[in-house]
């Protein structure tokens, strides 16, 4: 197989390409539309100077131009980069420092963190702009080398495919413990194995409608995206305005008569809460599948129970092995509310080795550290070979990846996720690593010390944030830290949860007591229940 993932796109243009390829707000693209314009988009960056191997940062929400951009980045034979829009300008830029990028492709409301982000850069340092959102940028200090209007001609177009399957098809960057966000190296080789095994594992047709609810910086798209492309589906794009009531994003999937949903458990767990999926709702959904995170079982049993013709099934898998490596499609509804899910069995090609400290495989039923092996495997962190060998490693000849998850195989032979190893936590289906929220706290004027630490709740968001903290001054309130914290990371990793301290407890070495913290704010959040 020589394909990169635009080339799933091209075969559908060829065989159907006046088929509905992308749906967004009731506009819609074909397949020969999609061909077309990110074909005239990777001429345009190559006449611009890009050459393969560049990177270039998407900066825009998701959308239809946003899909053609990342299909014309990967056309171009460059390096996707997904920034998240929502976020701080500081801390996209150091995303950006980070992979040099040579162009970003902006839209949308992203005109004044963009002139921050360029404002704050070295003279020298120049990053091109390339504006593809509908309507121009406003009064933004930045100029764009071109607009989308400027791509309408015919005689641009790209007609050479470009690039390999190893070729590294996007970095995706996650919360690193240093304050600095980590890249992960994702090749075409890595998406398109597991798009292969899984359009075959749940039968999906082009007569399916998919829907894409993730951000495009969350690696769950790419499955939404690239699995509908591959059998020539229709992908829905969910508005973040849908997400907002458990009733409209019930509403959505009823009106874009989707047959596959695939989200972050707290999604689903939200609009079990507000009890809005009625008996026998959504007719033509086919499967839900789930991934990022513990979907609670009393939420899993509660759409069982309404959607008795679909298929449920939970995926696992760290961003570093590409979508998921193991799935488990639950046969029936849970027998008790605290009946485990097990992430279960290895995807095909993939391997799910619980191992001891020396690498050893633990006996059945003991908790061991989870690692993955398998085609998923990234090649490793951007521009960190250092951080690439800490968690990439070799065993018995082949590669191997420490997940930080602990585990145990059950008697059924299934694999049973037991929790973090380390200080990295998922909260609304998001990995985040607690160090970074310190990191950034920490460099408020108005904070001697602090410690955040994560505490489980069958709400929403799945896992609390809380922040334990000594201030300054007594005027530095949760309210200021939340607001300073707010300029320097995405609502998602902010604590919802805060504790002033004159001293923060310590353990027997001197270190922060931690599991202290953790129990006082369980503690409180008994209480308040």
């Amino acid at each position: 197989m020589n394909d990169t993932l635009a080339h799933l796109v091209t075969r559908q243009a060829e065989r159907r390409p006046e088929a509905v390829a992308v749906v967004d707000c009731g506009h819609a693209l074909t397949y020969a539309d999609l061909e077309v314009r990110s074909r005239r988009l990777a001429a345009r960056l190559l006449a611009e100077g890009c050459t393969p191997g560049d990177r270039i940062c998407l900066l825009m929400p998701k959308s239809l131009q946003a899909i053609v951009g990342l299909l014309g980045i990967y056309r171009a034979a460059c390096i996707y980069v997904p920034l998240d829009p929502s976020s701080p300008a500081p801390r996209l830029a150091k995303m950006i420092d980070s992979c040099a990028p040579r162009f970003i492709l902006a839209g949308g409301p992203v005109g004044r963190t963009l002139d921050q982000i360029l404002a704050d850069r070295q003279r020298g340092s120049v990053i091109d702009v390339g504006w593809l959102g509908e309507d121009p940028p406003g009064a933004s200090a930045f100029q764009p080398r071109f607009a989308a209007t400027d791509l309408g001609g015919g005689d641009d177009i790209l007609r050479a495919p470009a690039g390999a399957p190893t070729d590294t098809a996007h970095i995706l960057f996650t919360s690193g413990s240093t304050g600095t966000p980590k890249g992960v190296i994702i090749t075409h080789a890595n998406v398109l194995h597991f798009v292969d095994w899984g359009t075959r594992y749940f039968g999906m047709q082009d007569s399916d409608r998919v829907s894409c609810h993730p951000p495009l910086h969350f690696d769950l798209s790419l499955f939404d995206i690239f699995g509908a492309f591959a059998v020539g589906a229709e992908l829905h794009l969910v508005p973040p305005q849908a997400s907002l009531l458990p009733t409209t994003l019930a509403e959505f999937i009823r009106a874009s008569r989707l047959t596959q949903w695939f989200s972050v458990p707290s999604v689903l767990n939200y609009m079990a809460k507000f009890d809005v999926v009625r008996p026998g709702d959504f007719p033509e959904l086919r499967r839900l599948l789930w991934c990022g995170e513990v979907f609670p079982t009393p939420a899993l049993a509660y759409w069982m129970r309404r959607l008795p013709h679909v298929a449920f099934t939970n995926l696992y898998g760290p961003t570093e092995t590409t979508i998921a490596s193991s799935y488990y499609r639950v046969p029936g509804g849970p027998a008790n509310d605290r009946q485990a899910i097990p992430i279960g069995t290895a995807c095909d090609g993939e391997d799910l080795l619980i191992l001891d400290d020396d690498l050893r495989p633990v006996r059945d039923g003991e908790v061991g550290d989870l690692y993955i092996g398998g085609p998923g495997l990234s090649p490793g962190y951007w521009n960190d070979p250092e951080k690439t060998r800490q968690v990439f490693l070799s065993r018995h000849g082949d590669r191997i990846y420490r997940t930080g998850d602990l585990a145990r195989r059950g008697e059924d032979g299934l694999v049973y996720f037991v929790g973090r190893a380390d200080a990295q936590v998922k909260s609304r289906g998001y990995r985040i690593e607690l160090g970074e929220i310190e990191t950034c706290l920490g460099a408020l004027d108005g904070v001697r010390e602090c410690a955040v630490v994560a505490i489980p709740t069958d709400r929403f968001e799945g896992t609390i944030l809380c922040c334990a903290y000594v201030p300054v001054e007594e005027e530095m309130n949760p309210t200021a830290l939340r607001q300073g914290l707010g300029r320097l990371l995405p609502a998602h990793m902010l604590p919802s949860r805060w504790q002033a301290y004159d001293r923060l407890p310590r353990n027997a070495n001197g270190k922060i007591d931690r599991a202290v913290l953790k129990e006082t704010f369980e503690h409180h959040e008994a209480a308040s229940a």
